[in-house]
């Protein structure tokens, strides 16, 4: 079996024998769920230290980037005189899908254990967990656009309950609001979808295809002949393949999440529960932005060259707004909610400069997001299970009542508002370096975008600070008095043992770059390189 097959559908059989077992055993679920993460964070991390890079791959092209691919025949419709329909279960990863992969799997086991803090209806709740990680890793490793989409799609089903059936008191608002956004953008993704599938054909067999190589290679895009439809036509006025990537972009801007499409976040985030906002945070975001560079600019880069200023521009809009927004939460996890927004914005400004300083910046982002975003939600819901409050103004002096909880939380802050050493530097400083870089580079972003995006570290040390400094310091003053100050205890075994791995993936990461750069370095310089085709 191909190691990507087993990496995706592991947790689909730990499902199974979830639901195959009788309710008297859901002690065991959460054993067996965090079970089924370690297994697919253990093949992940086999993948990530046996994918090759190096001189080996110097000068490769950017399709041809992918390693440990499988491609099988999946679904086959016999059309007559006009050929046939062959869509392939076709799966594999570059160096920005082998990095991604393995936050993604390390998020899965810190979600999986958040999730021990669940009551209710075991049974149903892991079983979507595991149906959602399953549905996530694929979204990563497809090539297929139908095979994308369709776990694109599946990632819906499980966050629609997760959120509506464990989440807080307006859960069903916050659920339905997210299936619709999210449902708004990927129903008209199919239909560009469908445009491509016309416009591509497979040189072997002459039908058409869905296969994105195929719709990412170069040769066939200068003769202009694999897009020879969308080429040529237009529609409301427009391109047809501007269009297709502006339809496209909205659906993967609704995930990162960009403003102002953004709004769907902060009420999923308050209402879902621990576990469900560290995958939403995680690695959802994640998901858009990946989309972005897989789909977006790699099937369009001629037209997200023209529109590299709107993107940049876009970007700094969602890093100015989501820290003002950030800057006036009362709510503990709304504040941190809105402060995603405004660190996802560097990845948008990041990939709009189109330079390999940039473009690594933003995937280095998307990874070290995901990890800090973890451990601050994680953090959260140590206090919240606690006491049931997030309200910042309730609390006081909790460094004194809760110091090991206080240091986690201090690494956390200091980490995401981009202190040097921590990941969250290195990745805003090369969005930054990138963004500055490209106006004497290709003239895409004018240097202004730059500053603007020093301004967003600006405002995150103060809503963090601030933050810091009314909760943390001075003398302890609870709302909930002596009731609050008995409940909340500092971290056991088990929460620190979750925050720890974080904490250390955080320094890593600032201290030795090189463990993502070395892995993305080969796949960046190709897109880059494919992007100046124009």
């Amino acid at each position: 079996m191909n190691i990507l097959t087993l990496l995706i559908f592991a947790p689909i059989l730990f499902g199974f024998i979830i639901l195959l077992l009788p309710s008297s055993w859901r002690a065991s679920f959460k054993y067996i769920t965090l079970i089924a993460t370690l297994l697919q964070l253990g093949i992940s991390i086999w993948i990530y230290l046996n994918f090759k890079t190096g001189p080996t791959n110097a000068g490769i092209n950017f399709v041809d980037e992918f390693q440990f691919v499988q491609k099988l025949p999946w679904i086959h419709l016999d059309l007559g005189s006009a050929g046939s329909m062959q869509i392939d279960y076709f799966v594999g990863i570059d160096g920005i899908s082998v990095t991604l992969l393995v936050m993604t799997c390390l998020v899965m086991v810190i979600a999986a254990v958040a999730s021990w803090e669940i009551k209710g209806n075991l049974k149903g709740f892991f079983a979507l967990f595991l149906l959602l990680d399953m549905a996530v890793i694929g979204v990563f490793c497809a090539l297929d656009f139908f095979l994308f989409y369709t776990f694109y799609e599946l990632m819906l089903l499980p966050l629609y309950f997760l959120i509506g059936m464990w989440g807080g008191a307006r859960r069903e608002y916050a659920a339905i609001k997210f299936f619709l956004y999210t449902l708004f953008g990927s129903v008209f993704m199919l239909l560009v979808m469908v445009g491509l599938y016309l416009s591509v054909k497979d040189p072997v067999t002459g039908n058409h295809t869905f296969n994105m190589i195929y719709m990412m290679d170069q040769a066939n895009y200068i003769q202009g002949s694999v897009f020879s439809v969308l080429s040529n036509a237009t529609l409301l006025g427009m391109p047809a393949r501007t269009v297709g990537f502006v339809v496209l972009f909205i659906a993967f801007a609704i995930k990162v999440p960009v403003v102002p499409l953004h709004t769907w976040l902060p009420d999923a985030h308050v209402e879902a529960p621990t576990p469900v906002s560290i995958i939403l945070a995680g690695v959802l975001l994640k998901i858009g932005g990946y989309g972005i560079i897989r789909i977006c600019m790699s099937l369009f880069p001629d037209v997200a060259h023209s529109g590299a200023f709107w993107l940049g521009l876009l970007g700094v809009i969602s890093i100015l707004y989501g820290a003002f927004n950030a800057l006036a939460q009362r709510d503990l996890k709304r504040m941190i909610a809105y402060s995603s927004v405004s660190h996802m914005g560097f990845v948008l400004l990041g990939l709009a400069s189109q330079t390999a300083e940039g473009v690594s910046g933003a995937v280095m982002q998307m990874v070290s997001h995901g990890f800090l975003s973890t451990m601050l939600f994680f953090l959260v819901g140590v206090v919240y299970n606690r006491v049931h409050n997030r309200d910042i103004y309730n609390f006081r002096g909790l460094g004194t009542l809760m110091p090991k909880y206080t240091v986690y939380i201090m690494i956390a802050f200091f980490a995401s508002l981009g202190l040097p050493g921590f990941s969250a530097f290195i990745a805003e400083a090369f969005s930054l370096a990138g963004a500055f870089k490209s106006h004497s580079v290709n003239g895409l972003l004018p240097y202004w975008m730059a500053v603007c995006g020093s301004v967003g570290i600006l405002l995150s040390a103060a809503y963090l600070l601030w933050t810091l400094q009314r909760m943390f310091f001075g003398k302890i003053a609870l709302k909930g008095g002596d009731i609050w100050k008995n409940a909340l205890t500092d971290l056991n075994t088990r929460e620190t043992l979750t925050l720890l791995p974080l904490a250390l993936m955080a320094l890593a990461l600032g201290l030795m770059p090189s463990l993502v750069f070395a892995k993305i370095n080969d796949s960046v310089l190709a897109l880059v390189e494919f992007l100046q085709i124009k």
